[in-house]
C-alpha cells in the first residue's frame, strides 16, 4: 500500500515514514503545500496524511482542490488544530477522519488501516475469499486452515490483489502501490515476487487464486 504525507514538520514525518515502512507501507513525503498538491493530483495513493498548517497552500485548501476534481482517495488530517470548527470544516470539504497532534502511532496506524478497508467496501479487519483467509491487522495468512509464511512484499502483493479481487490489476499499479516514487525501478523485480507468491499461495491446491489476465495483468478471483 502507497500512502502520501503532506507535513512540514521534518522530525514528525520521518518519523512517521518509518514506522509506516516497518508496517509494509510505501511512503512519499512532501513538506509544503505545492508539493503535497502535486503528489496527490498525479499519482495514485491509498490514503493520504494530512497537515492543515503548510507553507504555500494550507490543508484545507488542498483538500477542497482534490474533492472539487474529484479525487476520492482517503484522507486523515494530522493537526495540531483540535477546535470543533475545525474539525466540522474539514469533514465539510471530504476529509475521511480527523486525528489531533499529539497522538499514539498505534492509533494512526488503525485509523489508516480502517480507511484503507472501507475505501475497498471492506469493514472487518480480515478477508476471505474461498479457503483464502487474511487477516488484515496480523497481516497473516491461511490457505485451506494451513498458514503461508510470506515475506512483507510479497503479502503487500497479496493484500493489494485481495482488496481488489476481481479486477485485473496492471503490472504499473501494483508496482506503483508497493514501492512509491521509485517504482519504475523495482518493477522489473515484481515478476520474481509474483512467482513467489504463487508457489507459496498455490502450490498443492487443485484451484489457482494467484492468475493472470494475459497482456493485461494480475487478477484474485471476486
Amino acid at each position: 500500500m502507497r500512502l502520501l504525507i503532506i507535513e512540514d514538520e521534518e522530525p514528525l514525518a520521518k518519523t512517521l515514514t518509518k514506522g509506516l515502512n516497518e508496517e509494509g507501507y510505501a511512503v512519499d513525503w512532501a513538506a509544503a503545500g505545492e508539493e503535497g498538491l502535486h503528489f496527490a493530483q498525479n499519482y495514485e495513493f491509498d490514503a493520504i496524511v494530512l497537515d492543515l498548517m503548510l507553507p504555500e497552500i494550507d490543508g484545507a485548501e488542498i483538500l477542497r482542490r482534490l474533492r472539487a476534481e474529484g479525487k476520492q482517495t482517503p484522507v486523515l488530517v494530522l493537526t495540531a488544530r483540535d477546535s470543533l470548527d475545525d474539525k466540522v470544516e474539514c469533514f465539510r470539504l471530504g476529509t475521511d477522519d480527523y486525528l489531533t497532534k499529539p497522538f499514539a502511532f498505534a492509533e494512526l496506524l488503525a485509523r489508516l488501516r480502517a480507511l484503507i478497508r472501507r475505501s475497498h467496501g471492506v469493514t472487518g479487519n480480515s478477508l476471505t475469499i474461498e479457503d483464502l483467509h487474511i487477516d488484515l491487522d496480523a497481516r497473516s495468512v491461511r490457505r485451506a486452515g494451513e498458514p503461508v509464511q510470506l515475506t512483507a512484499t510479497e503479502y503487500s502483493l497479496l493484500e493489494y490483489l485481495a482488496l481488489n479481487r476481481g479486477r485485473v490489476i496492471t503490472r504499473t499499479e501494483l508496482a506503483e502501490h508497493l514501492w512509491s516514487h521509485d517504482w519504475e525501478k523495482m518493477s522489473n523485480v515484481l515478476d520474481v515476487h509474483i512467482a513467489n507468491l504463487r508457489r507459496k499461495i498455490d502450490r498443492g491446491h487443485e484451484r489457482r487464486l494467484v492468475t493472470t489476465s494475459r497482456g493485461s495483468g494480475y487478477l484474485i478471483p471476486a
